[in-house]
């Protein structure tokens, strides 16, 4: 990797050498939200990221809600990133994209498998010029095999994968987990591999090709229902927010709004029968222990929520807390983002969009050395950033 340069240092403190990655140069080929999620992971942690857009600019920045014609989803996904227009059909400007290339440390591109073969951008090209490159591919399915060619987005990944199987209440339509579990957790397992392959390359060794299928890493992230699966050979099934093996473990109906709580262990199941005032349950033979409460939970469900019913769910939260039961509010995301937790971690920044407005976003949510890693939070125009002229450079490995 390249020590940062003066463009890189007027970055500011946010790349500076306090970053793990400060010094990468990273060039994304993306579109909506894996691979784009991907390349900000990595600029959080300080890479210098470029990302290359078609004259029209990647869809997401079309999508609503827009302020001042800007898309805040969009601008979640990618702060702290240089935008470069490029028509990768022109020869010149395919040229360009290679010099970017062949000069950075990281390429990621979510493209259908085969599309930057056909632009003369595949790792096929930039392998044996650049052994040292990092070369990330995420795709709905992966770069071969029997679907590899067929597309997807975080809606088909999650039914594909078996997700939509286990989300939502028993006996109802097939619903989808609300937040794109599919498309980030690609994102997640793609910046984790990169990382690795830098630490593999900062020591002498070479790059290589990353191939993330969404299905794959969407199936990998289902590992308590594949190995239910594995142990007893019947498909998991949608249980609310119900556990299949917990008990009480889930939300609640109090008298004016739900609640959850997770009581995992006979210990907590015992401060729960305390707090609820309930000393016939523990005596119960059906509920004696986690197993038989999950066999039984329907009916504990009903028992709990007909003692619940007498107080709001505030005060039954405050009770839970005094005895050490984990519970929760079932919070909207007003709610989530006031926490206190939240404004201890430091979660929630503001953000300047390119017209001036302020607008906030929510950094990086890891702290190194005893502190939250700070975030750049400045918002790429469309084709902001200039382009070097094609060059030739000695390859580095």
């Amino acid at each position: 990797m390249d020590t940062p340069d003066a463009s890189t240092a007027t970055m500011g403190p946010m790349h500076s050498n306090s970053h793990p990655l400060a010094g990468v140069k990273v060039i994304e080929f993306c579109h909506v939200a894996a691979g784009p999620f991907c390349a900000m992971l990595l600029s959080d942690f300080g890479a210098v990221v470029t990302k290359i857009e078609s004259p029209e600019g990647d869809s997401l920045r079309q999508w609503p809600p827009l302020t001042d014609g800007y898309s805040e989803n969009f601008a979640s996904l990618n702060r702290g990133k240089q935008s470069v227009v490029l028509n990768l059909k022109d020869p010149a400007d395919r040229d360009r994209a290679r010099a970017l290339v062949l000069d950075a440390d990281v390429l990621v591109e979510n493209n259908r498998p085969g599309v930057m073969q056909r632009l003369g951008l595949g790792w096929d090209w930039f392998g044996p010029r650049k052994p040292g490159l990092i070369y990330c591919s995420i795709s709905a399915y992966g770069q071969s095999g029997p679907r590899s060619t067929e597309g997807g987005f975080d809606v088909t990944l999650q039914a594909m994968s078996g997700v939509m199987s286990v989300t939502g209440e028993p006996g109802g339509a097939p619903v989808k987990c609300g937040v794109p579990i599919a498309d980030f957790t690609a994102g997640l397992y793609g910046a984790f591999t990169i990382a690795s392959l830098l630490a593999r390359v900062r020591s002498g060794g070479a790059g290589g090709q990353i191939d993330i299928p969404m299905f794959g890493t969407t199936l990998a992230v289902g590992a308590l229902q594949t190995s239910e699966f594995f142990g007893t050979g019947r498909n998991p099934v949608k249980l609310g927010s119900a556990h299949p093996r917990n008990a009480p473990y889930q939300a609640f109906r109090a008298r004016d709004d739900w609640f959850v709580i997770a009581a995992g262990n006979n210990r907590l199941w015992a401060s729960v029968c305390r707090v609820a005032q309930t000393p016939e349950l523990m005596a119960d033979e059906r509920f004696q222990t986690p197993s038989l409460r999950a066999a039984n939970q329907v009916v504990l469900k009903d028992l709990l929520e007909r003692k619940f019913a007498a107080r709001d769910a505030t005060d039954w939260l405050a009770l839970f807390e005094a005895e050490g039961v984990p519970s929760a509010p079932i919070n909207r995301y007003e709610q989530a983002l006031a926490d206190k937790q939240a404004g201890h971690l430091q979660l929630v920044k503001d953000m300047a969009l390119p017209s001036g407005r302020m607008t906030r976003t929510v950094g990086c949510p890891v702290w190194l050395d005893g502190a939250p890693v700070p975030v750049a939070t400045t918002l790429p125009l469309l084709g902001a950033s200039a382009t070097p002229a094609p060059e030739t450079k000695p390859n580095r490995a």
